[in-house]
């Protein structure tokens, strides 16, 4: 079968690396896909797929090769594709990474969007929900995955002071205030005042970082280490000390960070986000609370203070993110695309 992928950038992030793998998937099936990219579009992850460049930073109608497939994904990528459908060029799937106009600005634009096409992949069940209240369309559920990478190397030691991580994002451009970073560094300030021996670790994209006056800002305080892995073996390496990884995003259709740091043998913390209620189960595989509830460093508390019960989320976690493989998602795209091909017959 015969794919493009219309994208502005593969540059670091969930999103990016979900475009990546499922385009390098569909590759290894033996599908024929094409990446049309912006010409200035930055390609940070590595890609088995036809890359095809504009000649212009922008993707326009004309720019799209005939396909059986045209798989859009973010708002402003959507009236491109389905024009360039409603010309024949191919079946229109919307690849929804993220519900956006409750959190990115333009949502008069955003929102209708959605009512272009009938034929929608989401990432998660509560993103799904969302969608069909509003809009009416149930989306086929293509879960994430992680990296054979990522893995449990057991090298912790007890004896040396818990490490705690998190992962921050530039929050410059304002497509950063659902992560709540604010929140988040107080509460592991909260937590290191209380004790002072643990090892706070923030992680950061270096693009991000380098380019991000408030990030430098942050780091200068001394009051934190500061990782900028360039790929994945480096970042599983940082999980890999982490004993405690602590996620405080309010809204995300799925968040790859956390299930890694699980398959890396750390426990997990996190604030209710929609999407992890797919693989976190409160007491079970991870802390989870609710942002009103103010819980993040207490519950960061709570495992350090038990170390039974860190031991016992972080083996849980563990044998959860095992199931999320990219091999799975694939398959689940591929049998998404082949329901929607036959209700559209």
């Amino acid at each position: 079968m015969k794919f493009t992928f219309p994208v502005f950038t593969l540059s670091k992030g969930g999103a990016q690396r979900m475009l990546a793998e499922i385009t390098n998937g569909l590759v290894d099936r033996g599908h024929d896909v094409t990446i049309l990219m912006a010409s200035q579009g930055k390609v940070d992850y590595p890609t088995k797929a036809r890359l095809v460049r504009t000649k212009n930073n922008i993707i326009g109608e004309s720019d799209f090769p005939k396909s059986d497939v045209i798989i859009s994904n973010f708002y402003t990528m959507v009236p491109y594709t389905h024009a360039a459908s409603q010309d024949g060029k191919g079946m229109h799937v919307r690849l929804s990474l993220c519900y956006e106009p409750p959190f990115i600005e333009n949502n008069h634009e955003s929102f209708p969007s959605y009512y272009l096409t009938p034929n929608l992949i989401v990432l998660s069940k509560s993103q799904q929900q969302i969608i069909f209240l509003e809009h009416g369309i149930k989306g086929h559920i293509v879960p994430v995955g992680i990296s054979t990478i990522f893995k449990n190397f057991k090298i912790r030691n007890a004896k040396t002071p818990i490490q705690i991580s998190a992962i921050v994002r530039k929050p410059e451009g304002g497509l950063s205030w659902h992560r709540e970073q604010d929140y988040l560094i107080s509460q592991l300030k909260m937590v290191h005042s209380r004790y002072p021996n643990t090892i706070i670790n923030l992680i950061s994209p270096p693009d991000e970082f380098y380019s991000s006056p408030i990030l430098k800002k942050l780091k200068n305080t001394n009051n934190f280490k500061w990782f900028t892995p360039a790929d994945d073996k480096e970042l599983c390496y940082h999980y890999n000390h982490t004993d405690i990884f602590v996620n405080s995003s309010i809204y995300d259709s799925a968040s790859i960070p956390g299930l890694e740091a699980m398959r890396c043998g750390a426990a997990f913390v996190t604030t209710y986000n929609g999407g992890n209620l797919e693989y976190c189960r409160h007491e079970e595989n991870a802390l989870i609370s609710y942002r009103y509830q103010n819980q993040l460093g207490n519950d960061i508390i709570r495992l350090i203070e038990d170390p039974s019960l860190r031991s016992r989320i972080a083996l849980a976690g563990e044998k959860e993110a095992e199931k999320w493989t990219w091999e799975r998602s694939v398959a689940s795209f591929e049998e998404a695309i082949q329901k929607m091909i036959i209700t559209n017959q």
